[in-house]
């Protein structure tokens, strides 16, 4: 049985004797070592963190487990987000198994229909809003403070206490930390959070160093990079659509404290990592996960050596959150043939010799 992020991080969560234990079996995720970018990087200690292999398929569920653990312990009844679809997925799961009322608000036509169809699933309450995340969140936000409801967004400070468990088991897998760690911003909630773990594991002498922090927003959707928030962000990524992202100011920390970056990429570049991840490399994620792995590139490119470095990319969800992009991008169509041994044959001869028409 899973242990769950509660009760195998216990001493460094802020958990008391009243905290139900609860768990979904969120965290520890795999660290798959890459086998192709590596060599085409010429990076000898190159890792992936799957954080997709999580419950509900995203890196949410290691935050939402310990924010509605705390809403439990408070008395809570309901819990309320606004989402780009892995936290409202994420959310109601967890509020189906706690028995307790979930209410998401998603921008119109800016959700993944796989992170949406979870919500659904889970038996939350959704409300369409004609807008973006931002202005959801700030809806939230404030219905928060006006009902009672416990808000579940990266703002809840406990779920950047879940979410620094993932830290924690990137140090226990390799045995210190890394010197490099490449990750998505997108509120920006996930590098403040990884950052806050692995300076609490330097802290406790667990980790002898703690590493950059390298972080990606797309280049549609980089307030951080340009420096002022972006009304309307634009990007394939949908989980990192977000033009003012809630945690900005500890994700400046957590860049200049660990002497990293926070830079941006294309849409282009993300899609030619998440196509790469699935075909040379076996990971399928969605697209904004693809974003670390297309910043390191941009780093390799650019002239930034990793090669004597141990780098960990973080892939922070599932690519069956988003399968209809895999059909629109696919360059590899599918074959229709009759159901007789002379039709498969020659098309598998002709896919051998090239003849591959």
């Amino acid at each position: 049985m899973t242990q769950g992020v509660l009760s195998h991080y216990q001493e460094f969560l802020p958990i008391t004797t009243s905290t139900p234990m609860i768990t979904l079996g969120e965290g520890n995720t795999p660290l798959v070592r890459s086998t192709w970018l590596s060599k085409e990087l010429g990076i000898t200690d190159l890792f992936f963190k799957l954080e997709g292999c999580n419950p509900t398929g995203s890196f949410k569920d290691r935050g939402m487990v310990m924010a509605v653990a705390n809403a439990l312990e408070a008395g809570t009844k309901a819990i309320l987000c606004a989402s780009t679809g892995n936290t409202s997925a994420s959310a109601a799961a967890y509020g189906a198994h706690c028995n307790l009322s979930t209410i998401v608000l998603v921008p119109k036509g800016r959700v993944a229909k796989g992170k949406l169809a979870q919500a659904i699933a889970y038996g939350a309450h959704i409300f369409v809003i004609n807008g973006n995340f931002d202005e959801s969140l700030q809806l939230v936000r404030a219905l928060s403070e006006k009902h009672p409801i416990e808000l579940v967004n990266s703002v809840n400070p406990y779920r950047i206490e879940g979410q620094k468990t993932a830290a924690f088991e990137i140090v226990d897998d390799i045995g210190d930390s890394p010197d490099i760690v490449c990750i998505p911003v997108g509120n920006a909630g996930n590098i403040t959070a990884y950052w806050k773990g692995f300076k609490e594991y330097f802290h406790s002498e667990i980790a002898t160093h703690t590493p950059q922090m390298m972080g990606f927003q797309a280049e549609g959707a980089a307030p951080i990079v340009r420096g002022f928030p972006i009304p309307e962000p634009q990007t394939i990524a949908s989980a990192i659509r977000i033009g003012n992202p809630a945690s900005w100011e500890k994700a400046i920390i957590a860049r200049d404290e660990s002497n990293g970056i926070i830079d941006s990429v294309t849409d282009e570049e993300i899609l030619d990592a998440y196509k790469n991840l699935a075909r040379h490399e076996g990971v399928f994620c969605e697209p904004a996960s693809a974003a670390s792995v297309a910043g390191l590139i941009k780093l390799n490119r650019d002239g930034y050596t990793q090669r004597n470095k141990s780098v960990v990319c973080i892939i922070t969800g599932t690519g069956l959150k988003d399968p209809e992009l895999a059909d629109q991008i696919a360059d590899l169509p599918s074959k229709e043939l009759n159901p007789n041994m002379e039709s498969v044959e020659e098309a598998l001869i002709n896919l051998i010799t090239g003849n591959n028409k």
